[in-house]
């Protein structure tokens, strides 16, 4: 830690004095009450973070909050052991962790001692990765190095206002942010990104060998699939502005903690979407969170050889994920949509699909141009009877009996039957527990 210049009344009255950072503190732990951690840290400043732990929603949490009041919040090497400090603490009493971030970046009157700090908190928050969940809260500026570290965190929430970038020049509005997937949820100011955050800690576990709590639950919204299926008001929607054709959201079942994942808008699945969905499984994943899945969509968008990656993570991700995972199809579900979002045994331990499902080996127009092609040739209107062709094979192999009958799913049930049976199937995989080979990490594709 460096030579402190400051004097006792000086440590003092900086401990006792109010800011933002403290303010913004009192929003996420209960009753606005918290222990400051090394609340008299000092080096040739002030200290511009303040850590402390105390109860969110009932449960033990840390965090920590950059205070821009005192040398522009500026990370020095005093601020990275108390930033440090309180990771190793969650680490090893297995509690979440929340950052406020609002700071102007690394301390540069601290030189090459700045830097090796933020090698260090790399390196700690990346090891507490898929530990114990991490929540970054963007509540002012937060660039270059700062970035970097709050993208470590499994959810960023971004205030409107704010700014996220890696280095002058880049457009680091919250609504860039939140369109380009940098930021899980984008709100009105620091207060709702804090509430945010205490919001989305309360379907979490404390870590990734704690379960998920449980919660009394309303009625269902109704409305699609998706909303007739979870508790009413339970869906926490994130990365809603990145991969416009899938929705996922943190949501409730009955009381229980669930992953949603939804391509149900049956639009063809660009990169970006299947880097939303990669993600959100392997979060998902991380603390044992049951990931239930609709499936209607038009399959991957065609972009040459990215498609086949985008395809690939999905998949990979998916298969990888050792948590409790249910398909519905709901409508569309075409060969290699099918296998990476509902296939079952690596990607659905149980599978269902609605009396209104269409599950077939090839997407009908591809099937109409291969398996019909003799029935096109000399045909005046190519166009139109492709098409008819197309609905042909739909309606003749895409009958969802037919597609259980080939083992694509477990069974076949009307939309009235679905959310009793999505519970008793989240109560019998409760129990889940898969070994896999010892490895280092699998190797997904980026």
């Amino acid at each position: 830690m460096a030579e402190i210049q400051l004097t006792p009344s000086q440590l003092k009255a900086a401990a006792a004095a109010p800011s933002k950072a403290k303010e913004r503190l009192t929003y996420l732990f209960d009753g606005g009450i918290f222990t400051e951690l090394d609340a008299f840290a000092a080096g040739k400043n002030v200290c511009g973070v303040v850590c402390a732990f105390g109860k969110v929603n009932g449960s033990p949490c840390y965090a920590f909050s950059q205070d821009v009041s005192r040398n522009l919040g500026a990370l020095d090497s005093v601020q990275a052991v108390k930033i440090a400090r309180t990771l190793k603490l969650a680490a090893e009493t297995g509690v979440p962790v929340v950052g406020i971030y609002d700071s102007c970046g690394a301390d540069l009157s601290d030189g090459h001692a700045a830097l090796t700090a933020y090698g260090e908190l790399l390196l700690k928050m990346s090891n507490l990765s898929g530990v114990v969940p991490q929540i970054a809260v963007i509540a002012g500026v937060c660039s270059g190095t700062s970035a970097l570290l709050a993208e470590t965190a499994d959810i960023t929430i971004i205030a409107d206002g704010a700014e996220l970038y890696a280095a002058p020049g880049c457009d680091g509005s919250a609504a860039n942010a939140a369109i380009n997937g940098t930021a899980a949820l984008k709100v009105a100011d620091d207060k709702a990104a804090v509430l945010a955050a205490k919001l989305l800690l309360e379907k979490l576990p404390l870590n990734n060998l704690s379960p998920a709590p449980a919660f009394e639950y309303e009625a269902p919204a109704g409305g699609n699939a998706v909303m007739s299926a979870v508790d009413g008001g339970s869906a926490a929607e994130l990365y809603a502005d990145f991969g416009s054709a899938a929705y996922t959201a943190l949501a409730t079942v009955e009381g229980a903690p669930v992953g949603i994942v939804s391509t149900d808008k049956a639009a063809k699945l660009t990169a970006d979407d299947c880097s939303k969905l990669a993600r959100f499984v392997r979060f998902c994943d991380s603390f044992s969170l049951p990931v239930i899945t609709f499936v209607d969509t038009e399959g991957f968008e065609d972009d040459g050889a990215g498609a086949v990656k985008s395809m690939a993570k999905v998949a990979h991700a998916y298969a990888e994920a050792t948590t409790a995972k249910i398909s519905v199809v709901t409508g569309k579900a075409y060969g290699a949509a099918f296998i990476a979002l509902a296939g079952r045994g690596a990607n659905s331990d149980i599978s269902f699909a609605l009396d209104t499902a269409k599950i077939t080996a090839l997407a009908p127009e591809t099937a109409a141009e291969f398996l019909y092609h003799n029935e096109l040739i000399g045909v005046a209107d190519a166009s139109a009877k492709r098409r008819e062709l197309a609905a042909r094979y739909a309606a003749e192999e895409g009958d969802p009996y037919t597609a259980a009958a080939g083992g694509c799913a477990d069974c076949v049930i009307s939309a009235a039957q679905l959310r009793t049976e999505l519970a008793a199937a989240l109560d019998q995989l409760s129990s889940k527990r898969v070994s896999r080979r010892p490895k280092k990490h699998s190797n997904i594709q980026l």
